[in-house]
């Protein structure tokens, strides 16, 4: 069985934090140790039940990567770090794609220049721009428009 994209389950989220915390330690390296356990907190507490979460899952019924809608924008895309590379996070934005239209939205912390590049396949236009997060930490964010 190969991988497949499923509805957010409760008995994912723990794996799904977990896979969170240990890709936002490979690709937000602009965060102090402190910003982590910030947003880390934030995550593991409910977070993830304020958006529409799918799940990549393996063959072994393991999650691997998600992604979070809010309407057609894209409030997060996680991949574990031991599948970064492999076509997860773009296999979940298609599926964004299918399920909410071709055109969505996603910010983008503007020092994560490997995130930028990511959405930059997806004929991305930069709409705007935030000097805070959406927090009101100074972590300035892209405002992107996808077309998929």
């Amino acid at each position: 069985m190969q991988a497949k994209i499923v509805a957010f389950e409760e008995k994912y989220h723990d794996k799904l934090v977990d896979i969170w915390h240990r890709a936002v330690r490979v690709t937000h390296t602009f965060l102090e140790e402190e910003d982590i356990q910030y947003f880390h907190h934030m995550v593991q507490n409910g977070a993830l039940k304020e958006v529409e979460l799918w799940v990549e899952i393996n063959a072994d019924q393991e999650p691997i990567g998600f992604i979070g809608l809010d309407g057609t924008k894209i409030e997060m895309l996680f991949v574990d770090p031991k599948y970064r590379g492999q076509g997860i996070g773009s296999h979940l934005v298609k599926h964004a794609g299918e399920i909410k239209g071709n055109k969505l939205q996603v910010d983008v912390n503007e020092q994560n220049e490997q995130a930028y590049a990511f959405y930059k396949r997806y004929n991305c236009e930069l709409i705007g721009c935030s000097e805070l997060d959406g927090s009101g930490k100074p972590f300035p964010l892209l405002h992107l428009e996808l077309m998929l």
